[in-house]
């Protein structure tokens, strides 16, 4: 996530929360044939995290405080302190779990790894623009949302591009992603897809969801796709990748 610091919602009792959003290390790559969903949490973690994806869909992430997510997920206030520091940090953790599953539930099966790398993108993407988490902090937080998500590189882009590295890592080794530096690549996918989610809206009249879909997954098989192999061998959508 990114090192930005917006002021986070005031805390009953006057004290205020900082958001600072921590830039930590990369997460731990998922496996190059399906990304991994996040790893198991606690009972209590996973209340507080349905607790916050509850609050931030409702409210937005400015009114938003670990008070409520603390009341709803049915434990103290000190218990969530103890994980996260403030607002901004649990926020920054959800999202990236919330990108994780989405990923994960959208990779394709089958086919050579660059089509499931980019179907996953691409029906990532689709789902994303369509989440009422995200569409919530779109549509009330987008200030926010430029810095938790489309800011300085930082948690959330970091996980991305170590799992769209393995995934390219994957299709070098079977021969249907072109040679290259897997980050670089990886961060060059981010870019392309980040854009397709966050310019969705504007060009709507112009790309429909299923015509978006349909072009980015044309951009992306473009740009992973070796040069020595044609269109012709490599027919497919997002409907229906080949190799």
């Amino acid at each position: 996530m990114p090192e930005a610091r917006p002021e986070a919602p005031a805390e009953p009792g006057g004290s205020r929360t900082s958001a600072a959003v921590p830039s930590g290390a990369s997460a731990t790559s998922a496996a190059p044939t399906r990304p991994d969903a996040p790893a198991a949490s606690s009972p209590i973690d996973t209340a507080i995290f349905d607790a916050a994806r509850d609050c931030v869909a409702e409210f937005g992430v400015r009114r938003t405080t670990l008070t409520e997510v603390a009341r709803r997920a049915g434990v103290s206030r000190p218990t969530v302190y103890r994980r996260w520091p403030d607002t901004g940090s649990l926020v920054a953790e959800l999202l990236v779990r919330e990108l994780r599953e989405i990923l994960a539930a959208t990779a394709p099966d089958g086919g050579d790894a660059r089509s499931r790398l980019v179907g996953s993108v691409v029906a990532g993407a689709a789902t994303v623009r369509s989440n009422p988490l995200f569409t919530k902090i779109f549509r009330t937080d987008t200030d926010l949302m430029l810095t938790y998500v489309f800011g300085r590189l930082g948690r959330n882009q970091r996980a991305l591009i170590d799992l769209f590295a393995e995934g390219i890592r994957a299709g070098q080794r079977d021969g249907s992603v072109r040679a290259g530096d897997p980050t670089r690549l990886a961060a060059m996918v981010l870019l392309i897809a980040q854009s397709a989610v966050q310019s969705a809206g504007m060009v709507e009249s112009l790309l429909p969801p299923a015509d978006l879909d349909a072009e980015l997954w044309q951009a992306l098989e473009g740009y992973l796709r070796p040069a020595d192999r044609g269109r012709s061998a490599d027919q497919g959508g997002p409907e229906g990748q080949g190799t």
